[in-house]
Protein backbone atom coordinates (compact mmCIF):
# COMPACT_ATOMS: atom_id res chain seq x y z
CA UNK A 1 0.00 0.00 0.00
CA UNK A 2 1.27 3.38 -0.95
CA UNK A 3 1.72 5.64 2.26
CA UNK A 4 -1.08 7.96 3.49
CA UNK A 5 -0.38 11.23 4.79
CA UNK A 6 -2.90 13.33 7.04
CA UNK A 7 -2.46 17.06 8.34
CA UNK A 8 -4.53 18.51 10.74
CA UNK A 9 -6.17 22.21 10.53
CA UNK A 10 -7.50 24.57 13.37
CA UNK A 11 -10.22 27.45 13.53
CA UNK A 12 -7.47 30.03 14.17
CA UNK A 13 -3.72 30.29 14.35
CA UNK A 14 -1.91 29.53 16.66
CA UNK A 15 0.68 26.81 18.13
CA UNK A 16 3.38 26.30 21.09
CA UNK A 17 5.77 29.12 19.36
CA UNK A 18 2.62 31.02 17.93
CA UNK A 19 0.33 33.36 20.19
CA UNK A 20 -3.29 33.06 19.16
CA UNK A 21 -4.00 36.07 16.78
CA UNK A 22 -7.61 37.31 15.44
CA UNK A 23 -11.30 35.76 16.20
CA UNK A 24 -11.41 32.99 17.65
CA UNK A 25 -13.77 31.17 15.14
CA UNK A 26 -11.90 32.30 12.28
CA UNK A 27 -13.46 31.14 9.02
CA UNK A 28 -11.47 32.29 6.35
CA UNK A 29 -8.39 30.50 8.06
CA UNK A 30 -10.27 27.75 8.24
CA UNK A 31 -11.10 27.38 4.50
CA UNK A 32 -7.31 28.83 3.92
CA UNK A 33 -6.04 25.83 5.51
CA UNK A 34 -7.86 23.33 4.52
CA UNK A 35 -7.19 24.17 1.00
CA UNK A 36 -3.57 24.63 1.79
CA UNK A 37 -3.80 20.87 3.04
CA UNK A 38 -5.16 19.90 -0.59
CA UNK A 39 -2.67 22.37 -2.79
CA UNK A 40 0.33 20.26 -1.12
CA UNK A 41 -1.29 16.66 -1.64
CA UNK A 42 -2.33 15.97 2.02
CA UNK A 43 -4.55 12.58 1.50
CA UNK A 44 -6.97 13.21 5.05
CA UNK A 45 -7.08 16.19 7.65
CA UNK A 46 -7.32 15.80 10.93
CA UNK A 47 -10.49 18.15 13.09
CA UNK A 48 -9.36 17.74 16.98
CA UNK A 49 -11.70 17.59 20.02
CA UNK A 50 -11.34 20.03 22.67
CA UNK A 51 -13.91 20.74 25.80
CA UNK A 52 -13.88 24.62 25.47
CA UNK A 53 -13.26 24.69 21.34
CA UNK A 54 -15.70 25.62 18.33
CA UNK A 55 -17.41 22.10 17.21
CA UNK A 56 -15.70 19.79 15.10
CA UNK A 57 -18.74 18.93 12.96
CA UNK A 58 -19.29 22.42 11.85
CA UNK A 59 -15.38 23.30 11.36
CA UNK A 60 -15.43 20.14 8.84
CA UNK A 61 -18.37 21.33 6.71
CA UNK A 62 -17.27 24.59 6.64
CA UNK A 63 -13.60 23.17 5.60
CA UNK A 64 -15.06 20.51 3.27
CA UNK A 65 -17.54 23.58 1.56
CA UNK A 66 -14.02 25.08 0.40
CA UNK A 67 -12.01 22.07 -1.10
CA UNK A 68 -12.54 18.97 -3.69
CA UNK A 69 -10.47 16.49 -2.88
CA UNK A 70 -8.73 16.16 0.37
CA UNK A 71 -10.72 14.02 3.12
CA UNK A 72 -11.53 14.72 6.68
CA UNK A 73 -10.82 12.69 9.86
CA UNK A 74 -13.19 14.49 12.78
CA UNK A 75 -12.23 13.67 16.18
CA UNK A 76 -15.61 12.72 18.49
CA UNK A 77 -15.59 11.75 22.29
CA UNK A 78 -18.08 9.24 23.14
CA UNK A 79 -20.70 9.99 26.11
CA UNK A 80 -21.58 13.30 25.24
CA UNK A 81 -24.20 12.40 22.05
CA UNK A 82 -26.02 8.74 21.78
CA UNK A 83 -24.42 6.65 19.54
CA UNK A 84 -27.78 6.28 17.10
CA UNK A 85 -27.46 9.91 16.57
CA UNK A 86 -24.15 10.64 16.52
CA UNK A 87 -24.52 7.97 13.52
CA UNK A 88 -26.82 10.05 12.17
CA UNK A 89 -24.91 13.24 12.31
CA UNK A 90 -21.62 11.55 10.66
CA UNK A 91 -23.58 9.78 7.48
CA UNK A 92 -25.24 13.14 7.11
CA UNK A 93 -21.89 14.60 7.36
CA UNK A 94 -20.63 11.88 5.06
CA UNK A 95 -22.92 12.84 2.41
CA UNK A 96 -22.00 16.19 2.80
CA UNK A 97 -18.52 16.11 2.00
CA UNK A 98 -19.36 13.79 -0.67
CA UNK A 99 -17.42 10.30 0.99
CA UNK A 100 -14.80 12.42 2.13
CA UNK A 101 -15.30 11.49 6.08
CA UNK A 102 -13.49 9.09 8.67
CA UNK A 103 -14.24 9.68 12.47
CA UNK A 104 -11.46 8.97 15.24
CA UNK A 105 -12.80 8.05 18.58
CA UNK A 106 -10.93 9.44 21.70
CA UNK A 107 -12.33 8.37 25.26
CA UNK A 108 -10.35 10.94 26.77
CA UNK A 109 -6.97 10.82 29.03
CA UNK A 110 -7.71 14.07 31.34
CA UNK A 111 -10.50 13.58 34.17
CA UNK A 112 -10.57 17.42 34.69
CA UNK A 113 -11.44 17.85 30.81
CA UNK A 114 -14.12 15.16 30.83
CA UNK A 115 -15.81 17.07 33.77
CA UNK A 116 -16.08 20.61 31.71
CA UNK A 117 -18.45 18.45 29.42
CA UNK A 118 -19.99 16.66 32.71
CA UNK A 119 -19.18 13.40 32.18
CA UNK A 120 -17.59 12.05 35.55
CA UNK A 121 -16.84 8.45 34.64
CA UNK A 122 -13.32 7.65 35.21
CA UNK A 123 -10.75 5.79 32.62
CA UNK A 124 -11.96 2.82 32.56
CA UNK A 125 -15.42 3.06 32.50
CA UNK A 126 -14.66 5.85 30.06
CA UNK A 127 -13.61 2.88 27.66
CA UNK A 128 -16.39 0.52 28.44
CA UNK A 129 -18.61 2.71 27.18
CA UNK A 130 -16.92 3.39 23.78
CA UNK A 131 -16.73 -0.40 23.50
CA UNK A 132 -20.54 -0.26 23.59
CA UNK A 133 -20.85 3.51 21.63
CA UNK A 134 -18.78 1.90 18.64
CA UNK A 135 -20.79 -1.38 18.67
CA UNK A 136 -24.02 0.67 18.66
CA UNK A 137 -22.55 3.18 16.62
CA UNK A 138 -21.80 1.01 13.41
CA UNK A 139 -24.58 -1.27 13.75
CA UNK A 140 -27.06 2.40 13.33
CA UNK A 141 -24.81 3.06 10.35
CA UNK A 142 -25.25 -0.47 8.49
CA UNK A 143 -28.54 -1.53 9.41
CA UNK A 144 -30.72 -1.97 6.90
CA UNK A 145 -33.83 -2.26 9.57
CA UNK A 146 -34.84 -1.06 13.21
CA UNK A 147 -32.76 -2.74 16.18
CA UNK A 148 -32.94 -3.29 19.85
CA UNK A 149 -29.88 -2.48 22.02
CA UNK A 150 -30.03 -3.18 25.81
CA UNK A 151 -26.61 -2.59 27.10
CA UNK A 152 -25.01 -1.91 30.51
CA UNK A 153 -25.02 2.14 29.53
CA UNK A 154 -27.10 2.23 26.18
CA UNK A 155 -30.56 1.31 25.71
CA UNK A 156 -32.58 2.23 22.14
CA UNK A 157 -35.52 0.58 20.70
CA UNK A 158 -36.48 0.22 17.02
CA UNK A 159 -33.35 2.66 16.54
CA UNK A 160 -32.51 3.62 12.67
CA UNK A 161 -30.97 5.90 10.70
CA UNK A 162 -32.52 6.34 7.39
CA UNK A 163 -29.37 8.26 6.53
CA UNK A 164 -26.27 5.98 5.15
CA UNK A 165 -22.88 7.37 4.55
CA UNK A 166 -22.21 7.90 0.91
CA UNK A 167 -19.24 5.20 1.79
CA UNK A 168 -19.74 1.74 2.16
CA UNK A 169 -18.05 1.68 5.20
CA UNK A 170 -17.23 5.18 7.42
CA UNK A 171 -13.62 4.54 8.39
CA UNK A 172 -12.65 4.44 12.43
CA UNK A 173 -9.48 5.83 13.91
CA UNK A 174 -8.54 5.17 17.63
CA UNK A 175 -5.88 5.17 19.80
CA UNK A 176 -4.71 4.48 23.22
CA UNK A 177 -1.73 2.54 24.60
CA UNK A 178 -3.26 1.56 27.69
CA UNK A 179 -4.81 -2.24 27.72
CA UNK A 180 -8.15 -1.46 27.53
CA UNK A 181 -7.85 1.12 25.13
CA UNK A 182 -5.80 -1.69 22.91
CA UNK A 183 -8.91 -4.15 23.52
CA UNK A 184 -11.66 -1.75 22.38
CA UNK A 185 -9.43 -1.15 19.06
CA UNK A 186 -9.16 -4.57 17.91
CA UNK A 187 -12.68 -5.10 18.21
CA UNK A 188 -13.50 -1.77 16.64
CA UNK A 189 -10.83 0.28 15.15
CA UNK A 190 -9.88 0.18 11.23
CA UNK A 191 -6.62 2.46 12.03
CA UNK A 192 -4.96 2.51 15.01
CA UNK A 193 -3.19 5.98 16.11
CA UNK A 194 -0.12 6.28 17.78
CA UNK A 195 2.11 9.01 18.56
CA UNK A 196 5.62 9.98 17.55
CA UNK A 197 7.48 7.17 19.59
CA UNK A 198 10.91 5.74 19.02
CA UNK A 199 11.12 2.67 16.61
CA UNK A 200 11.27 -0.01 18.92
CA UNK A 201 8.17 1.23 20.69
CA UNK A 202 5.88 1.53 17.50
CA UNK A 203 7.34 -1.91 16.29
CA UNK A 204 5.83 -3.28 19.86
CA UNK A 205 2.89 -1.26 19.83
CA UNK A 206 2.00 -2.44 16.37
CA UNK A 207 2.68 -6.52 17.28
CA UNK A 208 0.31 -5.83 20.18
CA UNK A 209 -2.42 -4.40 18.50
CA UNK A 210 -1.92 -6.98 15.65
CA UNK A 211 -1.92 -9.74 17.84
CA UNK A 212 -5.25 -8.18 19.85
CA UNK A 213 -7.04 -7.54 16.25
CA UNK A 214 -6.10 -11.07 15.22
CA UNK A 215 -8.28 -12.34 17.88
CA UNK A 216 -11.39 -11.21 17.06
CA UNK A 217 -10.14 -11.90 13.08
CA UNK A 218 -9.51 -8.09 11.96
CA UNK A 219 -6.71 -6.79 10.46
CA UNK A 220 -6.29 -3.43 11.32
CA UNK A 221 -4.18 -0.51 9.71
CA UNK A 222 -1.78 2.37 11.51
CA UNK A 223 -1.24 5.87 11.78
CA UNK A 224 1.76 7.91 13.59
CA UNK A 225 2.17 11.08 14.40
CA UNK A 226 4.85 13.31 13.97
CA UNK A 227 6.11 17.49 14.10
CA UNK A 228 8.58 17.18 11.10
CA UNK A 229 11.11 20.58 11.40
CA UNK A 230 12.77 20.23 8.11
CA UNK A 231 15.73 22.89 6.59
CA UNK A 232 18.14 22.82 3.44
CA UNK A 233 20.74 21.24 5.85
CA UNK A 234 21.04 19.03 8.81
CA UNK A 235 22.79 21.86 10.83
CA UNK A 236 19.71 24.61 9.63
CA UNK A 237 17.27 22.15 10.72
CA UNK A 238 18.18 21.46 13.87
CA UNK A 239 19.05 25.46 14.66
CA UNK A 240 15.52 25.79 13.46
CA UNK A 241 14.55 22.83 16.45
CA UNK A 242 16.36 24.91 18.86
CA UNK A 243 14.77 28.03 18.22
CA UNK A 244 11.42 26.21 18.42
CA UNK A 245 12.15 24.72 21.96
CA UNK A 246 13.34 28.01 23.20
CA UNK A 247 10.51 30.39 22.21
CA UNK A 248 8.09 27.38 22.72
CA UNK A 249 9.59 27.34 26.39
CA UNK A 250 9.28 31.06 27.18
CA UNK A 251 5.60 30.83 25.84
CA UNK A 252 5.06 27.99 28.20
CA UNK A 253 6.68 30.28 31.62
CA UNK A 254 4.66 33.10 30.34
CA UNK A 255 1.03 31.24 29.58
CA UNK A 256 1.05 27.97 30.98
CA UNK A 257 -0.79 25.26 29.21
CA UNK A 258 -2.32 27.24 26.56
CA UNK A 259 -2.17 24.91 23.82
CA UNK A 260 -2.50 21.02 24.37
CA UNK A 261 -3.48 19.87 28.23
CA UNK A 262 -1.08 17.48 29.92
CA UNK A 263 -3.07 14.37 29.92
CA UNK A 264 -2.38 12.77 32.92
CA UNK A 265 -4.31 9.57 32.76
CA UNK A 266 -2.75 8.88 29.37
CA UNK A 267 -0.94 5.83 28.89
CA UNK A 268 0.41 7.11 25.47
CA UNK A 269 1.09 10.26 27.07
CA UNK A 270 4.00 8.51 29.48
CA UNK A 271 5.74 6.79 27.09
CA UNK A 272 6.10 9.62 25.56
CA UNK A 273 7.37 11.35 28.30
CA UNK A 274 9.59 8.34 29.41
CA UNK A 275 10.75 8.50 25.96
CA UNK A 276 11.54 12.17 26.29
CA UNK A 277 13.57 11.57 29.34
CA UNK A 278 16.01 9.10 27.49
CA UNK A 279 17.74 12.00 25.31
CA UNK A 280 16.57 14.62 23.37
CA UNK A 281 17.94 13.09 20.33
CA UNK A 282 16.84 8.93 20.02
CA UNK A 283 16.87 6.99 16.74
CA UNK A 284 18.32 8.57 13.60
CA UNK A 285 16.29 11.60 13.75
CA UNK A 286 13.51 11.77 16.21
CA UNK A 287 13.80 14.85 18.38
CA UNK A 288 11.88 15.26 21.56
CA UNK A 289 12.33 18.61 23.27
CA UNK A 290 9.00 19.86 22.80
CA UNK A 291 7.60 16.34 23.97
CA UNK A 292 9.60 17.07 27.17
CA UNK A 293 8.31 20.82 27.68
CA UNK A 294 4.67 19.65 27.95
CA UNK A 295 5.08 16.32 29.56
CA UNK A 296 4.11 13.91 26.50
CA UNK A 297 0.83 15.41 26.77
CA UNK A 298 0.03 14.96 23.01
CA UNK A 299 1.98 14.57 19.68
CA UNK A 300 4.76 16.40 20.28
CA UNK A 301 7.77 14.47 19.14
CA UNK A 302 9.73 15.90 15.23
CA UNK A 303 11.76 14.27 13.14
CA UNK A 304 14.63 16.83 12.65
CA UNK A 305 16.63 17.12 9.10
CA UNK A 306 16.59 18.01 5.67
CA UNK A 307 13.38 16.30 3.61
CA UNK A 308 15.62 13.23 2.37
CA UNK A 309 16.46 12.85 5.52
CA UNK A 310 13.18 12.88 7.23
CA UNK A 311 11.64 10.64 4.24
CA UNK A 312 14.43 8.15 5.11
CA UNK A 313 12.97 8.55 8.95
CA UNK A 314 9.38 8.00 7.90
CA UNK A 315 10.28 5.28 5.65
CA UNK A 316 11.62 3.20 8.73
CA UNK A 317 8.37 3.58 10.50
CA UNK A 318 6.63 2.23 7.05
CA UNK A 319 8.61 -0.51 7.05
CA UNK A 320 6.90 -1.61 10.60
CA UNK A 321 3.69 -2.02 8.73
CA UNK A 322 2.80 1.98 9.44
CA UNK A 323 1.20 3.45 6.02
CA UNK A 324 -0.24 6.19 6.97
CA UNK A 325 1.68 8.96 9.10
CA UNK A 326 0.16 12.90 10.34
CA UNK A 327 2.58 15.48 10.04
CA UNK A 328 1.76 18.88 11.14
CA UNK A 329 4.47 21.51 11.93
CA UNK A 330 4.90 24.81 14.45
CA UNK A 331 3.97 27.63 11.88
CA UNK A 332 0.75 25.48 10.68
CA UNK A 333 -0.36 26.83 7.33
CA UNK A 334 3.37 27.65 6.52
CA UNK A 335 4.46 23.96 7.72
CA UNK A 336 1.66 22.42 6.03
CA UNK A 337 2.77 24.09 2.13
CA UNK A 338 6.68 23.33 3.17
CA UNK A 339 5.88 19.59 3.79
CA UNK A 340 4.19 19.61 -0.22
CA UNK A 341 6.91 21.00 -1.63
CA UNK A 342 9.30 18.21 -0.47
CA UNK A 343 8.83 15.60 1.79
CA UNK A 344 5.51 14.37 0.43
CA UNK A 345 6.13 14.24 -2.65
CA UNK A 346 10.00 12.67 -1.92
CA UNK A 347 8.51 10.02 0.86
CA UNK A 348 5.78 8.79 -1.46
CA UNK A 349 8.58 8.36 -4.62
CA UNK A 350 10.51 6.36 -2.08
CA UNK A 351 7.13 4.40 -0.75
CA UNK A 352 6.67 3.25 -4.78
CA UNK A 353 10.64 2.57 -5.71
CA UNK A 354 10.39 0.44 -2.25
CA UNK A 355 7.42 -1.57 -3.73
CA UNK A 356 8.68 -1.63 -7.17
CA UNK A 357 11.99 -3.36 -5.66
CA UNK A 358 10.54 -6.13 -3.53
CA UNK A 359 7.93 -7.19 -6.29
CA UNK A 360 10.81 -7.25 -9.03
Amino acid sequence: MSIQFLGMIGHRLASEIIAPSGPLFNKQYIADFARAHEDAGFDRILVGYWSDQPDGFLVTAHAAAHTSKVKFLLAHRPGFVSPTLAARKLATLDQLTDGRLAVHIISGGNDAEQRRDGDFLNKEERYARTDEFLEVLRTSLTSDQPFDHQGNLYQAEQAFSAVKPLQAQLPIYFGGSSPEAIAVAAKHADVFALWGEPLAGAAETVRTVRAAAARHGRQIGFNISFRPIIAATEKEAWEKAEYIRETARQKLLANGHDFGLPKPQSVGAERLFAAANEGDRLDKHLWTGIAKLVGGGYNSTSLVGTPDQVSDALLDYYNLGIESVLIRGFDPLNDALEYGKELIPLTREKVAARRIARSA
